[in-house]
Parts: C-alpha cells; sequence; structure tokens
C-alpha cells in the first residue's frame, strides 16, 4: 500500500491474433502467445504470456501518452511523484467535470478487462447516472450517453457500484489506501468488476464505442472528488 493511498485501475484488453512465426523479441513482448506450435502440435515449451503495457502512466503529461481531456469549471489536472491528479470542486450552481479519455483503448465485441490503480482522497456520493469519481467503459463526448452511463462504475466513499443503481457493493475506498478496480468483459458482453481481487458487481450486455474515460463525469454541483491515477494499463490475452 502507498501512503499517499493511489486506486489503480488496470485496462485489459484483447489483443490481435497472435504471428505463429515470433519474428522477434519485441513481438513476444507485446502480445500472448499461442500455446500451441504452428502445425497445431502442443508445444509445452511456450508459456502464455500476457502482454501490459501501460497505456497511462501516472505523473507524465497524459496528453504525450495520447490521453484526451473533457473538462469544465473548477477542476485541475496536477503531477505529483508517481501519480496523475484529478481534482474537482464546486464553484457557485455547477461542479467541476475532469474526465481523462482514451479513444480506441478497447476492441467492440471482443473480450477485455479494464484495471485501474489510483487513491481516492476525497469523493462526494454519486447522483444516478452521475459520479464524481467514475469509470466508463464506454463514453461519448461530453458526459456519457445514457446508456453509457448507466453502466457506468461509480466510487463512493464506501461503496461502488453501477450508476443507474441496479447494484452496489459495500467497500471502503476513501481511506487513503492503493485498491485495484478490474472491470473484466467478455465477448458476449458480460461483466464483472473486483475490488483488490474480491467479486463486487456483475451485468449482462456490457457495450462499448471502444473509448474509455476515468474521473469526474459530472458538472452537477457537490459531486466533485480527488483522486490520484498511479497506472492505468492494458493486458492482452487470445
Amino acid at each position: 500500500m502507498l501512503r499517499c493511498g493511489l486506486l489503480t485501475l488496470v485496462v485489459l484488453a484483447a489483443c490481435g491474433s497472435p504471428d505463429p512465426t515470433f519474428p522477434d523479441a519485441a513481438h513476444l513482448d507485446a502480445a500472448v502467445l499461442d500455446a500451441s506450435a504452428p502445425d497445431g502440435a502442443p508445444d509445452a515449451s511456450v508459456d502464455a504470456v500476457p502482454c501490459n503495457p501501460v497505456i497511462l502512466a501516472g505523473g507524465t503529461d497524459v496528453a504525450t501518452q495520447g490521453w484526451g481531456v473533457t473538462q469544465q469549471g473548477a477542476a485541475t489536472i496536477s503531477y505529483v511523484a508517481g501519480g496523475t491528479q484529478l481534482t474537482t470542486s464546486t464553484g457557485g450552481s455547477t461542479g467541476g467535470q475532469l474526465l481523462l479519455t482514451l479513444a480506441n483503448a478497447v476492441q467492440p465485441g471482443t473480450a477485455y478487462t479494464l484495471q485501474v490503480e489510483l487513491t481516492l482522497t476525497a469523493v462526494n456520493a454519486h447522483n444516478q447516472f452521475d459520479s464524481g469519481a467514475a469509470i466508463m467503459g464506454s463514453f461519448t463526448a461530453p458526459a456519457g450517453m445514457t446508456a453509457e452511463r448507466g453502466q457506468m462504475i461509480y466510487l463512493d466513499a464506501n461503496a461502488i457500484g453501477w450508476t443507474d443503481n441496479s447494484q452496489a457493493f459495500a467497500v471502503a475506498l476513501a481511506d487513503g489506501n492503493v485498491h485495484t478496480i478490474e472491470l473484466a468483459v467478455d465477448a458476449a458482453g458480460a461483466a464483472t468488476v473486483k475490488v483488490d481481487t474480491v467479486a463486487a458487481l456483475s451485468r449482462a450486455a456490457f457495450t462499448t464505442n471502444g473509448t474509455i474515460a476515468i474521473g469526474d463525469q459530472t458538472n452537477d454541483p457537490n459531486v466533485d472528488a480527488t483522486m490520484v491515477i498511479k497506472s492505468v494499463k492494458r493486458l492482452c490475452s487470445l
């Protein structure tokens, strides 16, 4: 656990088909290897090696890593040692909105998993379809379509759940500790969420347009948060 507390979200997405010729070491590092030989005979010497590229490294400029920013109102991005801090607050009648977004992060119709490292240091309770601390497996600017917002994961101080309020799981999140949140979606759209490896949520017919988002999704007043993202990863499996 990190003293400053970082809540972790890793994105696991399906890679393309492996090249059975394995031309170079870079290819071996970048994809899950086929556990069978090119002729179809099992090859016990080839183990499944997951690719695990970091698609967002905390503490490094998000734009240089290909991420976009959807922002309005009282919202700031700052960089701390090993983390990217997102802070929103309410000014007047509206709250700040601040989402980091990545297009083509996952491939629709294929299996993928999202897993994040970050610390949730402060958060207001979510509203239905809105959350100050959110993980979105599908995102359309500026705040998500209704269906995307319904299947959005909210992070409250003492619970995680789907933002349509169909399911929730009690867990202390704003406790200054590092937590691992994992969203796994299979090719048929069956989704499961784990918190620190413990099963928490599930739903069918989860959909994505390929774009993911993390942060404060709403400008509703008093629905704000401060989180520090350590990393976002995409783990590939075949």
